[in-house]
């Protein structure tokens, strides 16, 4: 890489760590100039995993303060976020690279029509409990959530761009806590995605060493200023923020070929 190219991973990191923080998609800035440096699509797709692993750790680590009280929830979610995550990561060496290229815009849509309707679900979802004298519910969401999630870190280890935005929803939906402490607990499960996926490339695909270092670097320093920022979002601002890293999501997704 020349110097100007490092640069451009460099700040990349420092943006896909921030908006990874805040919503997810930080894929989305720096697959695309892992590119444009020459690095072939698996090489690039397996060195942003491996960079962006700091970055979840130091998002998860500024939103500690949200993360009280949620251990038992978040170790039950972990074992779905790591089965998952292992699963994409070996489907990302065997399927060929255009594989989910139609049904990843598809999927990002629906999670953002379940954000958009989360507040009107999870009313719905709370009369029934309060009819039915479970108000509670179960608090880690019940093998609907766990089989979701799974699903949602199969892609997270193959792909990761756009996978937050399916967890928020997929929580949203299903957990009757707070956007903000759902979002610590989608910091924490994009950690364990990436890590999981990570270990595995480390033996089994190529990856360039200076490219993780950058992005790792950088998407660290991202994970802070992301939990500065998100954290002072009230609940509508947030939901919005999503929609639109989401829309963007979408359109780069389905033209960035």
């Amino acid at each position: 890489m020349t110097i100007w190219e490092m640069l451009a991973v460099f700040a990349a990191g420092i943006g896909a760590g921030t908006i990874n923080t805040i919503v997810g998609s930080g894929t989305l800035i720096t697959f695309p100039v892992l590119l444009a440096t020459g690095l072939p699509p698996v090489t690039a797709t397996v060195s942003n995993a491996l960079g962006l692993i700091p970055g979840s750790i130091s998002g998860a680590i500024g939103y500690r303060a949200e993360l009280t009280g949620q251990r038992r929830r978040i170790v039950r979610l972990c074992v779905a976020a790591a089965i998952g995550g292992l699963g994409g990561a070996i489907l990302l060496l065997l399927l060929p690279p255009t594989a989910f290229e139609t049904i990843v815009p598809v999927l990002v849509g629906l999670a953002l029509v379940l954000v958009i309707l989360q507040p009107r679900i999870s009313k719905a979802v709370q009369r029934r409990r309060e009819r039915e004298g479970t108000e509670d519910g179960d608090p880690a969401g019940g093998p609907l959530l766990f089989a979701g999630l799974l699903l949602a870190s199969v892609y997270g280890g193959y792909f990761t761009a756009a996978q937050g935005i399916i967890y928020l929803s997929l929580m949203g939906m299903l957990l009757h806590d707070t956007l903000q402490r759902l979002n610590a607990a989608k910091n924490i499960l994009a950690a364990v995605v990436n890590t999981v996926a990570a270990l595995f490339f480390l033996f089994a695909a190529h990856f360039d060493w200076t490219a993780v270092l950058l992005i790792a670097i950088g998407s660290t320093i991202g994970g802070q200023i992301g939990a500065k920022v998100g954290r002072r979002l009230p609940p509508a601002v947030l939901r919005g923020v999503i929609i639109v890293v989401g829309t963007l999501a979408i359109v780069q997704l389905v033209t960035r070929h």
